[in-house]
């Protein structure tokens, strides 16, 4: 009976933590309509600052705290909400995913630069004060968690539902052009939130922080619960939301105490929040279309089915000649480098043509590695058994969230990620009691692949036959349907197309591509292992794909040289490890709402040098027979706004796309 009282007094004191991350979580979202992936992140952040303000700095306690959390904290989340997140709301459901993953990466790695990894405790509130409960000893620190949780939720409610204040901030989401003719301000009604959500994170990390220790990774994951919690209460109800970080926390201490901790059920007791959390947001009721909202995003030029061809041979040519001068090591950094541009290929089709965003997309990489070394078949036909169980893993993933879209689907990615991790790549059934499994090379036609040069080589030819088959696959209906589905869901309901079974379809083919990319890895490396598809590998992946160009295969591909080059800079120079990442986030953060990235710049500069110099190369070449006229219609043409003789990655400007019809006009 103590055991039992014990756990659940632990359970309690946990779902207290939850729930006051949590509530900071719905009342951005309930104001904003921004939902903030990195609300962990920011907790791990302030807890840092309040260690070093107590500790480090010799504080006093109190006087830490309040700094923390009111002055630190709210001018952090003001800070964030005017400069980083500000009109994300009216931004498609992709972008703020986008730019707040990339919070969630650069202030992991602001902290690692700030305060490099080294051992740090934070002691608990009031250590040598409690009350005994029969035999349960518990302490004051647990007591002010519970108590400041209900002080929250109360405080939270009231605020929202009786205060001029709390109409202002529901009707800043609702209404922000019926608020200003009130007298209202919007802007300043958004930044107050952010600002109070960031003094609830951090409070929420400090008071965890005692408990599972000062860790970057820890603190900021452990917001999953939160999420789930916050899910429960539908983003928007403040009493479900208490009463499902209570019950997450119990059952969580549950089975840390019921379940065995060996055996089948020994990684279950480390993935109870992200089981609760695929389960709310599987249970969630249909998802609500966004009536009127027509975005047409501003994308990369498409290259015709010849240019398209002619940029993929020169790029196997020149790899050919580049892989002759390369060492061994630097063998296997290109075709890593090659991996990474063919997972990111599948984020163009997921994210930059379909909208959607995946949180995991590296582990459906791990997925295809995983079948092509088990399948002990190494050969063109493993490989696309490898890709097609990728493909229906990935199909299925989506498949429990039908009715459901953007966000829900976002967070779906986030907790398979999770249940992977724990699950399925450290269980010895999958990559052995060891934690690594022998993939031997890809042989064709009965030769085995096992000169590195050559193996490379064959990577960067199936990375072109993919950009290939993408960019055919863009300019057909079928693309025009997948712009349609991601600038006007709505729209497209109205017309009569039925998104949700396309949608399966298409995070099935976004799995497969990594899948197939992770196959390949396999046969190069000769040895996998359960840390080499990690979930926190899929968020530099993403925010990479975005920064570099996430609706072209340009960006990929530069995407993949970048990522492979970051932990060889890491280890060259460790003391700005952190610095990448800061990097990378806040780049993500700056080009989110472009998701063309840096590959247009380099457009824009092959169109500019293309207007100086293309009339003065032209003018020393003589008109050949039918030249002129050709030109003279290709000209009229892309007056005209036809789309197939606009598109080119040198030689045409981006283009508006129009959800209805996916014309263009230069």
């Amino acid at each position: 009976m103590s055991s039992l009282l014990s756990f659940t007094i632990l359970g309690i004191f946990s779902g207290a933590a939850y729930a006051i991350a949590a509530s900071g979580l719905v009342l951005t979202y309930t104001t904003t309509r921004v939902f903030n992936i990195a609300h962990g992140a920011f907790g791990m952040l302030l807890s840092f600052v309040f260690w070093d303000f107590s500790q480090r700095q010799g504080m006093p306690v109190w006087l830490s705290l309040f700094l923390v959390l009111f002055v630190v904290a709210p001018l952090f989340g003001f800070v964030v909400q005017r400069v980083m997140t500000r009109g994300l709301g009216e931004a498609p459901v992709s972008v703020s995913l986008v730019v707040t993953v990339g919070l969630f990466v650069g202030l992991i790695g602001l902290a690692q630069q700030i305060w490099p990894p080294e051992a740090r405790t934070l002691p608990f509130f009031l250590p040598d004060k409690g009350i005994q409960i029969g035999e349960v000893y518990v302490t004051a620190h647990q007591m002010i968690t519970i108590a400041l949780s209900v002080v929250v939720a109360a405080g939270l409610y009231l605020l929202l539902n009786r205060t001029r204040v709390g109409t202002a901030m529901r009707a800043a989401v609702d209404n922000p052009d019926l608020l200003k003719l009130y007298g209202g301000k919007p802007s300043q009604v958004a930044a107050l939130s952010w600002a109070i959500g960031s003094s609830l994170a951090a409070l929420a990390g400090i008071l965890l922080t005692p408990v599972i220790g000062l860790d970057y990774y820890e603190l900021t994951l452990l917001v999953i619960s939160a999420y789930a919690a916050a899910m429960l209460g539908r983003l928007k109800s403040l009493p479900l939301t208490f009463v499902g970080a209570m019950g997450l926390g119990l059952l969580q201490s549950y089975a840390v105490a019921y379940l065995p901790s060996e055996g089948a059920f020994a990684g279950v007791r480390a993935v109870v929040p992200a089981l609760f959390l695929f389960a709310v947001v599987v249970i969630m009721p249909q998802a609500q279309l966004r009536i009127g909202q027509v975005k047409g995003l501003v994308a990369a030029p498409v290259p015709t089915l010849q240019r398209s061809v002619g940029w993929g041979v020169a790029l196997v040519v020149v790899m050919a000649v580049v892989t002759l001068t390369l060492s061994d090591s630097n063998l296997l950094l290109a075709g890593t480098a090659a991996t990474y541009a063919m997972v990111m290929l599948s984020l163009v089709l997921l994210t930059g043509y379909g909208g959607h965003v995946s949180l995991a997309q590296f582990t459906f990489a791990g997925i295809g590695a995983l079948a092509y070394a088990k399948l002990d078949s190494p050969n063109l036909l493993g490989l696309l058994i490898a890709a097609a169980v990728a493909a229906i893993v990935g199909a299925l993933v989506a498949l429990p969230v039908l009715r459901l879209t953007g966000l829900y689907l976002a967070l779906s990615t986030l907790a398979f990620g999770v249940l992977m991790d724990k699950l399925v790549f450290q269980a010895s059934f999958a990559f052995g009691f060891n934690g690594s499994l022998p993939a031997e090379p890809m042989s064709v036609l009965g030769i085995a692949i096992t000169e590195p040069r050559v193996y490379v080589l064959v990577m960067v030819i199936f990375f072109a036959l993919m950009a290939v088959a993408l960019l055919a696959l863009r300019r057909g209906k079928l693309g025009r349907v997948l712009i349609a589905m991601r600038d006007s869901p709505a729209a497209c309901s109205t017309l009569g197309l039925d998104m949700r079974w396309f949608r399966v379809a298409l995070f099935g083919m976004s799995a497969g591509m990594a899948g197939l990319a992770g196959a390949l890895f396999a046969g190069l490396r000769g040895t996998i292992a359960a840390t080499d598809f990690q979930l926190l590998a899929s968020l530099p992946l993403l925010l990479l794909a975005v920064v570099c160009g996430v609706t072209s295969a340009t960006g990929a591909a530069a995407g993949g040289i970048f990522l492979m080059l970051l932990p060889v800079l890491q280890s060259n120079y460790p003391g700005l490890a952190g610095l990448a990442f800061v990097i990378i986030g806040f780049g993500a953060v700056a080009l989110g709402r472009d998701p063309n990235g840096l590959a247009n710049l380099g457009f824009k500069l092959g169109r500019l040098v293309g207007d100086r110099l293309g009339p003065q190369v032209r003018g020393f070449l003589p008109d050949l027979p039918g030249a002129g006229s050709a030109r003279r219609s290709r000209e009229r043409t892309t007056d005209e706004g036809s789309y197939d003789d606009i598109a080119a990655p040198l030689a045409g400007d981006p283009h508006k796309e129009v959800a209805a019809g996916g014309t263009a006009r230069g």
